[in-house]
């Protein structure tokens, strides 16, 4: 049977499991989507998006909440620049998404050929890997591949770059070796027994241990053990931005998110503790702050995928490559239980005296009072993704995370306009789930035409913008450290959000008095539509607590 390079990649991707692919034409691309309409729908889906960007965070968010792999697609040149934040971002926080490109006919690579641009370049830095793929031959094979080394390992995107001349070629269907050849990847998945038992041993021995929990917990789908050693070992728990949710914040040996604008008293349990034991996470800057002054009493254990973040950032003195899941396993069968009553009291003392706090009597809507109600009508039972600044940080601190793959946010880019496309990827991938974007009234202009996507494919993403009329991070910043001049962070010719929903077909509503929050969420929880519900928040609020930067971590600022 004779198919061409585009059959080929559709049928590859059906057999890798692809159902969703998120996506934008053009010229370069045009053989691909005619190829995709003889399979669509009843075998795989293009979703439309309205701009590449919007395609390549929607392919994040469905992978984030789903665990799959996401798929975006993009024609060359200019559609496959657009991409690249989005690929940074999802290689930033190591999520596995493919990104397939475009590109002009082989034999006029290099010439400056229209929409023309070296992706393969380009995507280098900012990729787990990448392929040019020159001969239709090689087609199916990469694809293969690049699911493989998207998913395995420590996540990351991976980029197939495709001249229009290869998607046309013609070639007999070949059936490809279901084993994937690549001498030089091999990501170690089993933890070594002698170091899990030192771990655990060291564990035991510890006075005041305290566990630091990242992403890499989630991405394993090691939850349950994670919780599980908590129990066993009696242990407090601390978690990364991008960790939330692998543990219960309703637990009391939850101490919340640490760092930056972390709770005081993770901050100050990290650093008092004797051990820490990181798992899954990669000791960054807006958690550790200044390094040389990091835990300084503490040793360090750290469990994690990636060999290379091991003793990257802060010298680890047990160290142990694995994947989360299985290491904690073999982790939780030597360790014991131990009471430590004087280090809980202590940890206990400042949870008293350092609680998250803001003027919930306050007349106006405060945008933590936001994030509240929102939790409290979703009963913790939502996706919750989020746009990037202040109005991340409120999502993290006071809604309460209870389940992996419920907080969904850019953490290590801090891309501006994740959040909405990737709430609708994330209701692609889970159509059952409520799923809500938290936004800032600046952050959500950057990829607000997505709403025809949304509205479109009937997608009811509940969308909360907590309009305080700046860039509100920027704003407090400059509030801080810039004796208040406010350079270009006020944003005084916003849109009116409301005729801009209905625009688009969804439903809008301006919120301006605090007794009308809970019933709009209400309102909007009852409505099978996108909502985009505008709450004119306190201008001047601030996050609470902050660690300037380059700080020790337990040098916090209260602001609140």
């Amino acid at each position: 049977m004779t198919m061409t390079g585009s059959q080929i990649l559709v049928e590859a991707l059906i057999e890798a499991g692809v159902e969703i692919i998120f996506g934008f034409p053009g010229g370069a691309v045009i053989p691909l989507f005619d190829a995709l309409m003889d399979y669509e729908p009843d075998k795989i889906k293009l979703i439309l998006t309205r701009h590449e960007q919007g395609a390549a965070h929607a392919a994040d968010g469905y992978a984030r909440a789903t665990g799959k792999v996401g798929v975006c697609m993009a024609t060359s040149g200019p559609g496959a620049t657009n991409l690249t934040t989005g690929i940074a971002t999802a290689n930033m926080d190591s999520v596995p998404i493919v990104a397939i490109t475009g590109q002009v006919k082989t034999h006029l690579i290099g010439n400056d050929a229209f929409q023309e641009a070296d992706v393969t370049g380009i995507t280098r830095p900012i990729s787990k890997h990448n392929y040019l793929v020159r001969d239709v031959r090689n087609l199916a094979r990469v694809v293969k591949e690049a699911f493989y080394i998207a998913s395995t390992g420590r996540p990351g995107p991976v980029v197939i770059d495709l001249p229009v001349d290869v998607t046309t070629a013609t070639l007999e269907k070949i059936k490809v070796n279901s084993d994937v050849h690549l001498p030089g990847y091999k990501p170690r998945f089993e933890g070594n027994e002698y170091q899990c038992r030192k771990a655990a041993e060291a564990i035991n021995n510890a006075e005041r241990p305290i566990l630091y929990t990242g992403g890499g917990i989630i991405l394993s789908g090691a939850s349950t053990e994670l919780r599980e050693l908590a129990k066993k070992a009696n242990l407090p728990v601390t978690t990364t931005l991008m960790g939330l949710g692998a543990f219960p914040e309703n637990d009391p040996r939850s101490l919340g998110m640490l760092g930056m604008h972390g709770t005081v008293y993770a901050n100050y349990a990290i650093m008092d503790s004797d051990l820490v034991i990181a798992v899954g996470v990669r000791f960054d800057d807006r958690v550790t702050g200044r390094l040389d002054k990091f835990a300084p009493g503490a040793k360090v254990l750290h469990i994690d995928i990636d060999p290379a973040s091991i003793s990257k950032n802060i010298p680890v003195h047990i160290p142990v490559v694995g994947d989360c899941q299985d290491v904690l396993r073999k982790v939780l069968k030597h360790v014991k239980h131990r009471d430590r009553p004087h280090w809980f009291a202590k940890i206990d003392v400042w949870k008293k005296r350092h609680p998250l706090r803001y003027n919930s009597e306050s007349a106006r809507i405060k945008p933590q009072y936001v994030v509240e109600q929102i939790y409290e009508a979703t009963k913790g039972d939502a996706i919750i993704c989020t746009e990037v600044g202040q109005n991340q940080m409120w999502a993290a601190q006071f809604y309460t995370y209870t389940q992996p793959r419920t907080w969904i946010s850019s953490g290590g880019l801090g891309t501006m306009g994740f959040g909405f496309p990737a709430a609708i990827g994330a209701q692609v991938g889970c159509p059952d789930k409520i799923v809500f974007d938290i936004a800032g009234d600046g952050s959500i202009q950057m990829n607000i035409q997505e709403l025809a996507t949304a509205v479109y494919n009937k997608l009811p993403v509940k969308v909360a913008i907590l309009n305080n009329g700046y860039l509100g991070m920027v704003r407090q910043w400059q509030e801080l450290f810039f004796n208040r001049r406010y350079a270009h962070t006020t944003l005084d010719g916003n849109p009116d959000f409301v005729k801009l929903a209905e625009a688009y077909g969804a439903v809008g509503i301006l919120i301006e008095k605090k007794e009308d929050v809970r019933p709009t969420i209400d309102r909007a929880l009852a409505t099978d539509n996108v909502v985009v519900m505008d709450f004119r928040v306190e201008p001047e609020e601030n996050v609470s607590p902050m660690v300037p930067a380059g700080e020790a971590i337990n040098k916090i600022m209260m602001l609140a």
